[in-house]
C-alpha cells in the first residue's frame, strides 16, 4: 500500500532547475526582475514536478488574497441558494476565491471563528438572521463586511437589500384592488429582519384600506414550512387571499390547497415572494415579486470593489426595488 504522494515544494523546483528558492519566488512574482533563462528553466522545472505556487502563502506576505468569505447562515430556501449560487460566480469573475460558509447556532460561530483565521479581503453576509458578533470581530480585524439582504449598522459596513416592506405593500394592494378581502399571511420566523420588514408592509396596505387584521401563519421559509401552516386554517371558506413571505412556502400551501379541493385562484389567490426558478413551472405559475437577484450580485460585488479601493469611504446603502410577477394564481 503506497502512502499520500508528497506536495512539490519551491525547493524541489529551485533543485531541479539548479537555482536559488528566491529564484522561484521571484518566477511566480508578478513584476519582480529574473534573468529571463532562469524564468524559462523554473517554469520548466516547475511544469516537469506539477508545482503551483501557495496562493495563500504569498498573500500572507502582502500580496493580495482575494479570498472573500460568504456567510449564508441555514439557507433554508431555494432563493437562498440561488442568490450564493450566483455571488460565486460573480465573485468567481471578479477575480476573487470565494469561501462559503453556514450553518446556525455553535456550528455557525465555529465556522466563522475558523474562517476568520485566514486573511480575507471582505465578508459578505447573507444570512438573514445575524449575531451582532459576527459584524464586530470581522470590523476588529479589518475585515470589511457587506450585508446582502438585511441593513447592519456600522463603520466599513455596506449594505444593499430590496425594499421588502414597499414590495409586499404593493403586492397586498394589488390584490385589494382585485377586490380580494379577507386576507391570510404567511410569515416566516421572526428572527430573520425580512420577516418583520414584509409583514409590515402588508399590514400598511390593510390599515390603508380599513381592512380587519388577517390570520398570521407561520413557516420557516421552506416547502414543507409553507404545507404545514396551511393545516393551522380552521375554514378556508374565510380566506380568499393567501400572500406568502416567500415562494418557497408558497409552493408548499399550493400542495396543501390543491390536495384539499380548493381552487386557486377562484377560490383563494396565491402569491409569493422571490421568484425563484421553481415559481414559473408551469404546474406551479406563481404570481409573486420577483427579489432581483442579478443587480444584488453585482451591487455587492460594486460595493467590495470600492471599499477595497477606498477602505475610509462612509458606508452605503444601495436599495433595490422588487418587481410584481404576474401569473396564474392571483
Amino acid at each position: 500500500m503506497t502512502g499520500q504522494k508528497r506536495r512539490v515544494t519551491a525547493a524541489d523546483v529551485a533543485k531541479l532547475a539548479n537555482v536559488s528558492r528566491s529564484a522561484v519566488s521571484r518566477a511566480f512574482t508578478e513584476g519582480a526582475y529574473l534573468d529571463a533563462e532562469k524564468k524559462r528553466r523554473i517554469l520548466s522545472a516547475a511544469d516537469q514536478l506539477g508545482y503551483r505556487p501557495n496562493a495563500l502563502a504569498a498573500s500572507l506576505q502582502g500580496a493580495g488574497s482575494n479570498l472573500v468569505a460568504i456567510f449564508v447562515g441555514e439557507m433554508p430556501n431555494h432563493y437562498d441558494k440561488e442568490v450564493a449560487a450566483a455571488l460565486v460566480n460573480g465573485l468567481n469573475a471578479a477575480g476573487k476565491w470565494p469561501i462559503v460558509i453556514g450553518g446556525a447556532g455553535d456550528t455557525a460561530k465555529f465556522a466563522i471563528q475558523n474562517v476568520l483565521r485566514y486573511p480575507l479581503e471582505a465578508m459578505i453576509l447573507r444570512s438573514g438572521s445575524l449575531d451582532a458578533d459576527v459584524v464586530s470581530s470581522c470590523l476588529k480585524l479589518g475585515i470589511p463586511v457587506i450585508s446582502s439582504g438585511r441593513i447592519v449598522e456600522g463603520p466599513n459596513v455596506d449594505n444593499i437589500c430590496v425594499r421588502n416592506h414597499d414590495a409586499m405593500e404593493q403586492m397586498t394592494q394589488h390584490l385589494i384592488d382585485q377586490g380580494r378581502r379577507k386576507f391570510a399571511y404567511l410569515s416566516g420566523p421572526d428572527a430573520f429582519w425580512s420577516t418583520g420588514q414584509r409583514y409590515g408592509g402588508f399590514q400598511s396596505a390593510l390599515s390603508a384600506q380599513g381592512i380587519d387584521p388577517a390570520q398570521r401563519l407561520y413557516g420557516d421559509y421552506s416547502v414543507m414550512g409553507g404545507y404545514d401552516a396551511m393545516q393551522a386554517v380552521p375554514n378556508f371558506a374565510d380566506v380568499d387571499a393567501l400572500i406568502c413571505a416567500n415562494d418557497a412556502m408558497a409552493i408548499g400551501a399550493l400542495m396543501y390547497l390543491q390536495e384539499i379541493g380548493v381552487a386557486v385562484p377562484d377560490d383563494i389567490a396565491v402569491t409569493g415572494f422571490d421568484d425563484i426558478s421553481m415559481a414559473s413551472w408551469p404546474n406551479l405559475d406563481l404570481t409573486t415579486m420577483r427579489n432581483p437577484i442579478e443587480p444584488l450580485v453585482a451591487g455587492t460585488i460594486g460595493l467590495l470593489l470600492a471599499r477595497q479601493a477606498n477602505p475610509d469611504r462612509p458606508s452605503e446603502t444601495i436599495w433595490l426595488d422588487a418587481e410584481m410577477v404576474f401569473r396564474s394564481t392571483h
